[in-house]
Protein backbone atom coordinates (compact mmCIF):
# COMPACT_ATOMS: atom_id res chain seq x y z
CA UNK A 1 0.00 0.00 0.00
CA UNK A 2 1.04 3.63 -0.85
CA UNK A 3 0.49 7.02 -0.01
CA UNK A 4 -2.62 6.89 -2.83
CA UNK A 5 -4.04 3.67 -1.65
CA UNK A 6 -4.56 4.91 1.90
CA UNK A 7 -5.56 7.97 1.16
CA UNK A 8 -8.41 6.56 -1.15
CA UNK A 9 -8.52 3.46 1.27
CA UNK A 10 -9.57 6.52 3.92
CA UNK A 11 -12.12 8.43 1.65
CA UNK A 12 -14.04 5.32 0.97
CA UNK A 13 -14.32 4.59 5.13
CA UNK A 14 -15.58 7.94 5.68
CA UNK A 15 -17.85 8.15 3.04
CA UNK A 16 -19.10 4.38 4.03
CA UNK A 17 -19.34 3.83 7.39
CA UNK A 18 -22.10 5.65 8.43
CA UNK A 19 -24.28 4.52 4.94
CA UNK A 20 -25.82 0.78 5.43
CA UNK A 21 -23.90 -0.36 3.12
CA UNK A 22 -20.66 -1.71 5.34
CA UNK A 23 -17.34 -0.11 5.24
CA UNK A 24 -15.57 -2.72 5.85
CA UNK A 25 -16.77 -4.77 3.01
CA UNK A 26 -16.15 -1.75 0.54
CA UNK A 27 -12.38 -1.65 2.24
CA UNK A 28 -12.26 -4.69 1.25
CA UNK A 29 -12.96 -4.70 -2.05
CA UNK A 30 -11.20 -1.71 -2.85
CA UNK A 31 -8.02 -3.06 -1.46
CA UNK A 32 -9.12 -5.85 -3.70
CA UNK A 33 -9.10 -4.05 -6.86
CA UNK A 34 -6.33 -1.80 -6.12
CA UNK A 35 -4.13 -5.18 -6.60
CA UNK A 36 -2.94 -4.48 -2.60
CA UNK A 37 -4.89 -7.73 -1.21
CA UNK A 38 -6.35 -7.38 1.48
CA UNK A 39 -5.47 -4.07 3.73
CA UNK A 40 -6.37 -6.71 6.64
CA UNK A 41 -8.94 -5.80 9.82
CA UNK A 42 -6.29 -4.26 11.82
CA UNK A 43 -6.29 -1.27 8.92
CA UNK A 44 -10.51 -1.81 9.01
CA UNK A 45 -10.66 -1.70 12.91
CA UNK A 46 -8.23 1.25 13.34
CA UNK A 47 -9.21 3.75 10.68
CA UNK A 48 -13.09 3.01 12.26
CA UNK A 49 -11.05 5.20 14.93
CA UNK A 50 -11.35 8.10 12.28
CA UNK A 51 -15.13 7.42 11.50
CA UNK A 52 -16.07 7.49 15.67
CA UNK A 53 -14.14 10.48 16.05
CA UNK A 54 -16.67 11.97 13.75
CA UNK A 55 -19.68 10.37 15.74
CA UNK A 56 -17.91 12.40 18.80
CA UNK A 57 -17.90 16.00 17.41
CA UNK A 58 -20.77 15.76 15.60
CA UNK A 59 -23.22 14.56 19.44
CA UNK A 60 -20.93 15.56 21.34
CA UNK A 61 -23.25 17.23 23.49
CA UNK A 62 -25.49 14.15 23.63
CA UNK A 63 -22.14 12.20 24.84
CA UNK A 64 -21.51 14.88 27.51
CA UNK A 65 -25.07 15.13 28.75
CA UNK A 66 -25.47 10.86 28.98
CA UNK A 67 -22.20 10.54 30.87
CA UNK A 68 -22.24 13.13 33.02
CA UNK A 69 -26.28 12.25 34.11
CA UNK A 70 -25.37 8.58 34.14
CA UNK A 71 -22.51 9.34 36.22
CA UNK A 72 -24.78 11.38 38.74
CA UNK A 73 -27.59 8.83 38.71
CA UNK A 74 -24.79 6.35 40.19
CA UNK A 75 -25.06 7.66 43.84
CA UNK A 76 -29.51 7.96 42.87
CA UNK A 77 -29.63 11.44 44.49
CA UNK A 78 -28.84 14.07 42.18
CA UNK A 79 -30.26 12.49 39.03
CA UNK A 80 -32.75 9.53 39.66
CA UNK A 81 -32.23 6.10 38.19
CA UNK A 82 -35.11 6.38 35.55
CA UNK A 83 -33.59 9.34 34.23
CA UNK A 84 -34.00 9.14 30.48
CA UNK A 85 -30.54 10.04 29.88
CA UNK A 86 -29.04 8.08 32.69
CA UNK A 87 -30.73 5.00 31.34
CA UNK A 88 -29.38 5.42 27.98
CA UNK A 89 -26.06 5.18 29.41
CA UNK A 90 -26.65 1.87 30.83
CA UNK A 91 -28.24 0.46 27.30
CA UNK A 92 -25.37 1.67 25.78
CA UNK A 93 -23.27 -0.36 28.04
CA UNK A 94 -25.75 -3.63 27.93
CA UNK A 95 -25.70 -3.28 24.20
CA UNK A 96 -21.80 -3.30 23.90
CA UNK A 97 -21.49 -6.43 25.95
CA UNK A 98 -22.52 -8.83 22.86
CA UNK A 99 -19.49 -7.45 20.60
CA UNK A 100 -17.57 -7.46 22.74
CA UNK A 101 -17.90 -11.15 23.96
CA UNK A 102 -17.90 -12.75 20.69
CA UNK A 103 -15.58 -10.28 19.17
CA UNK A 104 -12.69 -11.81 21.35
CA UNK A 105 -14.55 -15.68 20.93
CA UNK A 106 -14.28 -15.84 17.58
CA UNK A 107 -11.81 -13.30 16.45
CA UNK A 108 -9.28 -15.59 14.40
CA UNK A 109 -12.18 -16.08 12.00
CA UNK A 110 -12.92 -12.54 12.00
CA UNK A 111 -9.25 -12.17 10.80
CA UNK A 112 -9.33 -14.46 8.39
CA UNK A 113 -12.42 -16.76 6.88
CA UNK A 114 -14.98 -14.21 7.55
CA UNK A 115 -12.80 -12.04 5.37
CA UNK A 116 -13.32 -14.05 2.22
CA UNK A 117 -15.28 -12.18 -0.48
CA UNK A 118 -17.99 -14.37 -0.75
CA UNK A 119 -18.78 -14.24 2.62
CA UNK A 120 -19.05 -10.27 2.02
CA UNK A 121 -21.11 -10.61 -1.06
CA UNK A 122 -23.41 -13.23 0.38
CA UNK A 123 -23.76 -11.05 3.42
CA UNK A 124 -24.66 -7.58 1.58
CA UNK A 125 -27.34 -9.28 -0.55
CA UNK A 126 -28.95 -11.28 2.61
CA UNK A 127 -28.69 -8.23 4.83
CA UNK A 128 -29.63 -5.47 2.76
CA UNK A 129 -32.89 -7.63 1.74
CA UNK A 130 -33.71 -7.61 5.38
CA UNK A 131 -32.91 -3.99 6.26
CA UNK A 132 -35.57 -3.77 3.12
CA UNK A 133 -37.73 -6.06 4.97
CA UNK A 134 -37.44 -4.00 8.26
CA UNK A 135 -37.75 -0.70 6.19
CA UNK A 136 -41.29 -1.52 4.74
CA UNK A 137 -42.96 -3.47 7.74
CA UNK A 138 -41.58 -1.79 10.63
CA UNK A 139 -43.98 0.62 12.02
CA UNK A 140 -40.88 3.41 13.04
CA UNK A 141 -43.57 4.92 15.81
CA UNK A 142 -41.24 4.51 18.72
CA UNK A 143 -39.11 7.44 19.60
CA UNK A 144 -35.63 6.91 21.17
CA UNK A 145 -36.72 7.66 24.68
CA UNK A 146 -38.75 4.40 24.72
CA UNK A 147 -35.94 2.09 24.52
CA UNK A 148 -35.42 -0.44 27.09
CA UNK A 149 -32.70 -2.98 28.21
CA UNK A 150 -34.40 -5.84 26.16
CA UNK A 151 -34.15 -3.16 23.11
CA UNK A 152 -30.81 -2.53 23.78
CA UNK A 153 -29.81 -6.33 23.99
CA UNK A 154 -30.98 -7.14 20.09
CA UNK A 155 -29.53 -3.97 18.61
CA UNK A 156 -26.02 -5.43 20.47
CA UNK A 157 -26.52 -8.61 19.25
CA UNK A 158 -27.30 -7.32 15.86
CA UNK A 159 -24.43 -4.78 16.33
CA UNK A 160 -21.76 -7.77 16.63
CA UNK A 161 -23.13 -9.72 13.77
CA UNK A 162 -20.92 -6.58 11.81
CA UNK A 163 -17.84 -8.41 12.50
CA UNK A 164 -18.98 -10.23 9.48
CA UNK A 165 -18.02 -7.89 6.88
CA UNK A 166 -20.49 -7.08 4.49
CA UNK A 167 -23.22 -6.85 7.28
CA UNK A 168 -22.63 -3.38 7.78
CA UNK A 169 -22.73 -1.86 11.75
CA UNK A 170 -25.62 0.79 11.29
CA UNK A 171 -27.18 -1.66 8.59
CA UNK A 172 -27.65 -4.33 11.10
CA UNK A 173 -28.18 -2.29 14.44
CA UNK A 174 -30.63 0.31 11.89
CA UNK A 175 -32.44 -2.92 10.94
CA UNK A 176 -33.03 -4.12 13.87
CA UNK A 177 -34.10 -1.04 15.45
CA UNK A 178 -37.09 -0.71 12.49
CA UNK A 179 -38.16 -4.34 13.21
CA UNK A 180 -38.96 -2.96 17.04
CA UNK A 181 -40.88 -0.42 15.85
CA UNK A 182 -38.28 2.64 16.16
CA UNK A 183 -38.14 5.56 13.64
CA UNK A 184 -35.76 6.21 11.16
CA UNK A 185 -33.80 8.38 12.71
CA UNK A 186 -34.33 7.03 16.38
CA UNK A 187 -32.53 3.74 15.15
CA UNK A 188 -29.95 5.43 13.45
CA UNK A 189 -29.03 7.59 16.12
CA UNK A 190 -29.25 4.90 18.68
CA UNK A 191 -26.91 2.66 15.99
CA UNK A 192 -24.06 5.50 16.13
CA UNK A 193 -23.88 5.67 19.98
CA UNK A 194 -24.13 2.22 20.47
CA UNK A 195 -20.83 2.02 18.10
CA UNK A 196 -18.77 4.98 20.08
CA UNK A 197 -17.40 2.10 22.82
CA UNK A 198 -17.19 -0.79 20.58
CA UNK A 199 -15.40 0.70 17.44
CA UNK A 200 -12.92 2.69 19.77
CA UNK A 201 -12.26 -0.34 22.01
CA UNK A 202 -11.54 -2.40 19.01
CA UNK A 203 -9.54 0.36 17.01
CA UNK A 204 -7.26 1.09 20.14
CA UNK A 205 -6.66 -2.89 20.87
CA UNK A 206 -5.91 -3.20 16.83
CA UNK A 207 -3.12 0.17 17.59
CA UNK A 208 -1.42 -2.03 20.59
CA UNK A 209 -0.99 -4.58 19.21
CA UNK A 210 0.55 -3.00 15.97
CA UNK A 211 2.55 -1.20 18.08
CA UNK A 212 4.02 -4.80 20.03
CA UNK A 213 4.12 -6.28 16.39
CA UNK A 214 5.64 -3.37 13.92
CA UNK A 215 5.87 -6.18 10.85
CA UNK A 216 2.20 -6.24 10.34
CA UNK A 217 -0.33 -5.69 7.26
CA UNK A 218 -0.37 -1.98 6.49
CA UNK A 219 2.91 0.44 7.85
CA UNK A 220 1.19 2.17 10.88
CA UNK A 221 2.14 5.76 8.79
CA UNK A 222 -0.14 4.93 5.98
CA UNK A 223 -3.05 3.66 8.54
CA UNK A 224 -2.86 7.11 10.34
CA UNK A 225 -3.11 9.27 7.49
CA UNK A 226 -6.36 7.21 6.09
CA UNK A 227 -7.88 7.17 9.66
CA UNK A 228 -7.02 10.85 9.24
CA UNK A 229 -8.44 11.20 6.09
CA UNK A 230 -11.81 8.84 7.24
CA UNK A 231 -12.40 11.71 10.18
CA UNK A 232 -12.44 14.34 7.83
CA UNK A 233 -14.69 12.54 5.34
CA UNK A 234 -17.24 11.16 8.22
CA UNK A 235 -17.82 14.56 9.37
CA UNK A 236 -19.43 16.00 6.74
CA UNK A 237 -20.97 12.68 5.51
CA UNK A 238 -22.80 12.01 9.18
CA UNK A 239 -24.87 15.36 9.46
CA UNK A 240 -26.15 14.42 5.38
CA UNK A 241 -27.05 10.80 6.15
CA UNK A 242 -28.96 11.84 9.56
CA UNK A 243 -30.84 14.33 7.26
CA UNK A 244 -31.62 12.20 4.70
CA UNK A 245 -33.60 9.46 6.75
CA UNK A 246 -35.03 11.95 8.72
CA UNK A 247 -37.84 11.96 5.28
CA UNK A 248 -36.65 8.80 3.08
CA UNK A 249 -36.22 5.35 3.33
CA UNK A 250 -33.58 3.06 2.84
CA UNK A 251 -34.22 1.19 -0.19
CA UNK A 252 -31.49 3.15 -1.93
CA UNK A 253 -29.07 1.41 0.19
CA UNK A 254 -31.06 -1.86 -0.24
CA UNK A 255 -30.94 -2.07 -4.33
CA UNK A 256 -27.20 -1.03 -3.82
CA UNK A 257 -26.27 -3.94 -1.39
CA UNK A 258 -27.62 -6.22 -3.45
CA UNK A 259 -26.10 -5.20 -7.06
CA UNK A 260 -22.49 -4.95 -5.31
CA UNK A 261 -23.09 -8.22 -4.31
CA UNK A 262 -23.62 -9.53 -7.28
CA UNK A 263 -21.72 -8.17 -9.21
CA UNK A 264 -18.73 -9.54 -6.66
CA UNK A 265 -19.80 -12.81 -6.88
CA UNK A 266 -19.67 -12.66 -10.82
CA UNK A 267 -16.32 -11.35 -10.44
CA UNK A 268 -15.31 -14.60 -8.15
CA UNK A 269 -17.14 -16.97 -10.20
CA UNK A 270 -15.09 -15.37 -13.56
CA UNK A 271 -11.87 -15.32 -11.35
CA UNK A 272 -11.42 -11.37 -11.60
CA UNK A 273 -11.36 -10.86 -7.81
CA UNK A 274 -9.62 -13.41 -5.49
CA UNK A 275 -11.38 -14.33 -2.45
CA UNK A 276 -8.77 -14.52 0.18
CA UNK A 277 -6.52 -11.86 -1.54
CA UNK A 278 -3.95 -15.01 -1.52
CA UNK A 279 -3.07 -14.22 -4.78
CA UNK A 280 -2.10 -10.38 -4.57
CA UNK A 281 -0.58 -11.59 -1.35
CA UNK A 282 1.54 -14.49 -3.57
CA UNK A 283 2.37 -12.38 -6.42
CA UNK A 284 3.46 -9.28 -3.69
CA UNK A 285 5.91 -11.90 -1.98
CA UNK A 286 7.03 -13.24 -5.71
CA UNK A 287 8.10 -9.72 -6.71
CA UNK A 288 9.96 -8.94 -3.38
CA UNK A 289 11.75 -12.43 -3.55
CA UNK A 290 12.78 -11.06 -6.86
CA UNK A 291 13.32 -7.94 -5.91
CA UNK A 292 16.13 -9.87 -3.02
CA UNK A 293 17.38 -11.83 -5.64
CA UNK A 294 18.21 -8.89 -7.64
CA UNK A 295 19.60 -6.89 -5.50
CA UNK A 296 21.65 -9.70 -4.24
CA UNK A 297 23.09 -10.33 -7.50
CA UNK A 298 24.47 -6.74 -7.99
Amino acid sequence: MGIFEAILLGIIQGLTEFLPISSSAHLRIASELLGIGDAGAAFTAITQIGTEAAVIVFFWRDIVRIIGRWAQSLGGRRVPRTDPDALMGWWIIIGTLPIVVLGLLFQDQIETTLRSLWFVAISLIVFGLLLGVADRVGSKVRPIEQLTWKHGLVYGFAQALALIPGVSRSGGTITAGLLMGYTREAAARYSFLLAIPAVLGSGFYQVFKALRAPAQETPMGLTIVATVVAFVIALLVIGLFMKYISKRSFMPFVVYRVVIGAVIIVLLATGVLSADGGASVAEGAASNAHALVAGGAR
